[in-house]
């Protein structure tokens, strides 16, 4: 009798071995992060200038009255000092007023009174002329002209105020306040002689020393 065979045993599956996950990609490093940038301070602004302040008009006053105490003064000379009224008390005072130095009209006005030097200290007068310029402007005037007569500097206006040499004005068809162009003869005792309201810039230096014979 034939013998069985065995039946023939199966190997046993090899076992797979589990497949590995691949690594999972790696997140792209983060970008590092930027510095927020820093705003430039702003230009600080130069603080505005405020406009200069204009010196106040001068009061527009009459003129001192013929025979009445001329009013006292104290102002700064072309020549450095300071000349007052109260300082000329014994001389007669040519105080005239003019609108502006190194212009035709006072010009000729100025080099009037220079040219008749001789007859004006014959008569003991002081000839002193006024207007709102400055000493530098004054002396740049004489120099330029040859003056031998001091000069004035009242700015502020108030002398010229106080003896009625400010007020309305018309020029090229414009009106305005200024300088009004005249003059006041103070006696040796310090009081008005005489006011010129109206001058003629080149007379006037003749029209004075007629009134100052005549005074004797």
């Amino acid at each position: 009798m034939a013998t069985k065979k065995a039946p023939a045993k199966k190997a046993p599956a090899a076992k797979k071995a589990p497949a590995k996950k691949a690594p999972a990609a790696k997140k792209p490093a983060t970008a590092a992060k930027k510095a927020p940038a820093k705003k430039a301070p702003a230009a600080k602004k130069a603080p505005a200038k405020k406009p200069a302040t204009a010196a106040p008009a001068p009061a527009v006053r009459p003129a001192p009255k013929v025979g009445s105490v001329a009013p006292a003064f104290s102002l700064p000379a072309s020549d450095g000092a300071e000349v007052s009224l109260a300082g000329l008390k014994g001389k007669r005072v040519v105080l005239y007023f003019y609108p502006k130095d190194n212009t035709p009209g006072c010009t000729i006005e100025a080099c009037g009174f220079r040219d008749a030097s001789a007859e004006f200290a014959a008569q003991n007068a002081v000839v002193l002329g006024v207007s709102r310029d400055s000493v530098k402007s004054h002396q740049g005037f004489i120099a330029k002209q040859g003056l031998d007569f001091v000069l004035l500097s009242d700015p502020a206006g108030e002398v010229i105020s106080a003896y009625g040499s400010w007020g309305p004005k018309k020029f090229m068809g414009r009106e305005f306040d200024g300088i009004l162009r005249t003059t006041v003869l103070i006696d040796e005792k310090g009081k008005i002689a005489k006011v010129y309201p109206k001058v003629s810039p080149k007379t006037h230096a003749a029209e004075i020393l007629a009134d100052l014979e005549a005074m004797g």
